[in-house]
């Protein structure tokens, strides 16, 4: 059964704008980037003068080059998640009681994904620029076959369900939406969730940051230090990613949300798309931002990144010794906390009151978000579409760490009242 954390009427509205507007938005940005200069004023300008038509006429067909990439990389990176060697690791105890099993080999893959890229490259077999060149192709492209994969999943989670870890709420709307199956998969080891939101997103992210400093450097003979710390922190950010992707299998994305659109095609269109898109800015607006200051951004924006991940990291060591480990140099304070099954079964949880966690629930987002300013503001001010992308995750980690809030309450009841006692807030200490 679906949950749903604000009121019916703003559940429904929400979820048909993004299914109406998501769409058209990709190919908006991409088309405001690339060909006006990123500027929405232009866009604007444009649409004004030819309405729904416009639209209609700057939406690039996909074509049989776009579909070739895609396949090709979709078909390498699921090629990876099966065959690379990995350790086995088990992801947290599902709602109905089951533990899945995952075969951890992300950073192997995410190595050999940029090794090849850039060898392909080296050695003058494939030019990456030809990915940036028929970049709306491949967007659009992705916008019309990941509906078709979620429509699939949709009749898989009625007819094929991998778990009893799934179900229909009775909504069609919400079963599509919010997905019916938690863990879906393609036999017993081929995981569909952590394809889509790792090995084909989150790759993505890296391969197009490259893209986009390799099609600059294509352009103007060089790359602008700009685009230097932008490509950087992003690697940085995703080789942080893979290296703790074992730990990711245990976040609301892949242990609480079903698969469905707003995870699946979130993660194959959204992510290439918006996540990229400040490099993707840069691509045609070099900045030229001075040692200095590139030094400046590029060690905050690093320093943001390891404090995201150390967080992460401090919770995982926590859960992994059942508490019986150090935080911040002492023993950490915990609330044991209980919580029945919707088999029945009554099992418990360590909530971790201290280190990063004692400051406020979800402080983790914070460097996420400072980590994201950090290397979209290489591009400077200029133009307020290149910090699309920071102003959405805000928006999106407020509305999570919600919808984590009300989950929990849920689920532990008075000892989420007495772990709400100890750490007060939200996301940022002292304020929210």
């Amino acid at each position: 059964m679906a949950e749903t954390v604000h009121s019916p009427i703003v559940t429904y509205a929400s979820m048909l704008s993004l299914l109406a507007f998501c769409p058209p938005f990709v190919i908006l940005l991409w088309y405001t980037m690339v060909h006006q200069d990123g500027s929405v004023t232009q866009t604007f300008g444009f649409f004004w003068e030819n309405g729904v038509q416009g639209l209609i006429n700057i939406w690039p067909r996909p074509t049989l080059i776009a579909w070739k990439i895609i396949f090709c990389y979709g078909a390498f990176e699921a090629a990876l998640q099966l065959l690379l060697p990995g350790k086995r690791v088990e992801g947290p105890i599902s709602p109905a009681g089951n533990r899945p099993v995952y075969k951890a080999n992300g950073l192997a893959a995410y190595f050999v994904t940029l090794a090849t890229y850039l060898g392909l490259w080296w050695f003058g077999i494939f030019n990456p620029a030809i990915v940036y060149d028929h970049l709306g192709e491949i967007f659009s492209a992705l916008i019309f076959g990941s509906f078709i994969f979620c429509v699939l999943l949709y009749i898989k989670g009625h007819v094929a369900p991998s778990s009893n870890d799934s179900g229909s709420c009775g909504n069609l709307i919400i079963d599509f939406y919010w997905g019916m199956e938690l863990y879906p998969r393609i036999g017993k080891s081929f995981d569909i969730k952590v394809f889509t939101n790792c090995r084909f997103g989150m790759m993505s992210w890296a391969v197009l940051a490259v893209t986009y400093c390799i099609k600059q450097y294509e352009i103007n003979g060089k790359v602008s230090d700009s685009m230097l710390v932008n490509t950087i922190l992003m690697l940085v950010y995703v080789t942080k990613f893979f290296w703790w992707e074992a730990g990711y299998w245990n976040t609301m994305d892949i242990a609480h949300d079903r698969a469905g659109f707003y995870i699946c095609w979130g993660c194959l269109v959204w992510v290439p798309s918006v996540y990229t898109s400040p490099g993707m800015y840069l691509v045609n607006h070099p900045v030229e931002l001075g040692t200095q200051l590139a030094i400046y951004i590029l060690v905050a924006g690093i320093l943001c990144i390891y404090i995201n991940y150390d967080c992460d990291r401090q919770r995982q060591e926590f859960r992994r010794t059942n508490g019986k480990c150090l935080v911040w140099g002492r023993a950490p304070s915990k609330i044991v906390a209980s919580y029945t099954t919707t088999s029945g079964e009554t099992k418990t949880s360590l909530l971790l009151t201290s280190g990063w966690w004692g400051l406020a629930r979800h402080f983790h987002y914070v460097p996420e978000i400072l980590s994201a300013f950090f290397w979209t503001v290489p591009a400077l001010f200029d133009n307020f579409l290149a910090y699309f992308y920071v102003i959405f995750l805000t928006i999106l980690l407020f509305d999570r760490a919600k919808r984590d809030d009300d989950r929990c309450r849920s689920k532990y009841g008075k000892y989420w009242k007495l772990y709400c006692e100890k750490v007060k807030y939200r996301i940022i200490p002292g304020i929210y």
